[in-house]
Order: C-alpha cells, then sequence, then structure tokens
C-alpha cells in the first residue's frame, strides 16, 4: 500500500495532467477545483498569464439558490458549468480544453464538463 495520502496522489495526477494541457489564447484551459461545500472553476490563458472568466458556488446567486441542498452536490456544480459557459460566451470563447485538476472524471467534475457543453462550450 502507498504511504502518500490521498490529497498527495491528486497533486501528482495534477502534476501529471498538467504537463499535458496547458491554455492559449486560441483554446484557453477550463480548470476546476472542488472541495468538500464547494466547487470552483475557471477559464485561463497559460500563455498570457491571465483568467478570463470565473465561476464558483462561493458567489451569491448560487449559495442562495443551494441553500437548502448544499454547495457542494452534482446539482451545484452543473448549474455552475451553465453559469461559466454563458459567461465564456460572452467573452467569445467557445473553445476550450479541460483540466480536471487531477479528479477523476465522474461526479461533479462529470455534472460541470457535461453542462458546459450543453451551455455551448466546445471541448
Amino acid at each position: 500500500m502507498s504511504s502518500l495520502t490521498a490529497r498527495q496522489r491528486l497533486q501528482r495526477r495534477h502534476v501529471r495532467l498538467r504537463k499535458k494541457v496547458t491554455g492559449t489564447a486560441t483554446r484557453p484551459r477550463l480548470c476546476f477545483q472542488r472541495t468538500l461545500n464547494h466547487t470552483h472553476a475557471q477559464i485561463v490563458d497559460d500563455v498570457a498569464g491571465v483568467t478570463l472568466v470565473s465561476a464558483s458556488t462561493v458567489e451569491r446567486a448560487l449559495r442562495g439558490e443551494f441553500a437548502e441542498s448544499g454547495t457542494g452536490n452534482t446539482r451545484a456544480a452543473a448549474k455552475l458549468g451553465v453559469i461559466l459557459a454563458e459567461r465564456a460566451q460572452a467573452k467569445n470563447v467557445c473553445k476550450v480544453v479541460f483540466d480536471r485538476g487531477g479528479n477523476q472524471y465522474h461526479g461533479r467534475v462529470q455534472a460541470l464538463a457535461e453542462s458546459a457543453r450543453k451551455a455551448g462550450l466546445e471541448f
């Protein structure tokens, strides 16, 4: 059995992923982070070092909408994907490369990605 903690394994997977995935001006990177209570996503141009669009379940509008069920679930992540896609299209960003942050592609990661695709982002 590995002597690494779950957090260390996540960080290793993320570093391995980031070697391959970078955002450019024509195709920025959609990066994803999750905590126990919240989900954060942003679209980044790594060449210029600029965050183009960001969204989070910490924002007042989403906290109010999911007050009873919480913001650390797949429903909130799906709504976050729609909001992020709308903001990206307002900034003329249509194509992105997806950085899942070392997380497995299921649950909140999958919900955010699929809802962003349905809302018009192209991965």
